[in-house]
């Protein structure tokens, strides 16, 4: 199979920048300015500056990394799209109808997780993930649902009219070196098949990285992917504005 023809758009993840940041600020009385650093917000600026296509921000409800302050800033800066990443609880939504971000995806939330690992039951958490996008549709937010490339999850998407859902790629990511590393990107391919079928704007993310992109790309009608870790990484070595060029040069 061949990477599609049509540009695909990027997203920057920026939370493990803000992952460096309470690696050592963690109790510090600013989240930003003067001695802290670095500012997740500048990185979102310095990718938006190398052509990312929109940001994307995750507030955990413990606040591990992103802070209030980072996400109401990058709401005031960013000129791109802002894409909130948040957990499907009342709490959220409430902050969420607040900042009004263009977009949020779901994601499901574990205390215990550095990342997020795994994509939202739709199946199980129906009518409560429905009256979720209900409330973003009304107030113009386009939500997307981060959930695993499996048939039943997919359909119960569509069954509850998510606009868009982002295929979890961690699977993928995680067998690429293994013997499960066909078997993966074959279950991705036809989870976009499927998805696409029933009318649903097919994003993906989560480990995604400059060795796997290339495979990745197999995936049919893909409309964004969501990058941010390895993004970060190779930052450190090229600079913010190299690595995501270096990424969307994938893309187009």
């Amino acid at each position: 199979m061949t990477a599609t023809t049509s540009k695909i758009l990027l997203g920057v993840n920026v939370d493990h920048c803000a992952t460096v940041r309470q690696a050592r600020y963690r109790s510090h009385p600013r989240d930003f300015g003067q001695e802290v650093e670095p500012d997740p917000v500048e990185f979102a600026l310095l990718c938006e500056q190398a052509g990312a296509d929109g940001i994307t921000i995750h507030l955990r409800e413990d606040r591990r990394h992103v802070q209030d302050s980072d996400v109401r800033r990058a709401r005031d800066q960013i000129k791109t799209r802002l894409n909130l990443e948040m957990a499907c609880t009342p709490a959220m939504v409430e902050y969420a109808l607040e900042l009004k971000p263009d977009s949020v995806c779901l994601v499901p939330e574990s205390r215990e997780e550095i990342t997020t690992e795994g994509g939202l039951d739709i199946v199980k958490n129906k009518s409560r993930i429905a009256a979720v996008i209900e409330a973003m549709t009304d107030a113009g937010i386009t939500t997307s649902l981060f959930i695993d490339p499996d048939p039943r999850q997919i359909r119960a998407s569509a069954e509850i009219v998510s606009p868009w859902i982002e295929l979890h790629t961690g699977a993928y990511a995680n067998a690429y070196y293994g013997e499960g590393r066909e078997a993966e990107i074959k279950i991705l391919q036809e989870g976009a098949k499927l998805a696409h079928s029933l009318g649903l704007v097919v994003n993906a993310g989560h480990g995604i990285n400059y060795t796997n992109i290339t495979e990745v790309l197999t995936i049919p009608h893909l409309h964004e992917l969501n990058i941010g870790h390895t993004i970060v990484s190779r930052a450190l070595f090229v600079g913010v504005e190299q690595a995501v060029r270096e990424m969307k040069a994938f893309l187009v």
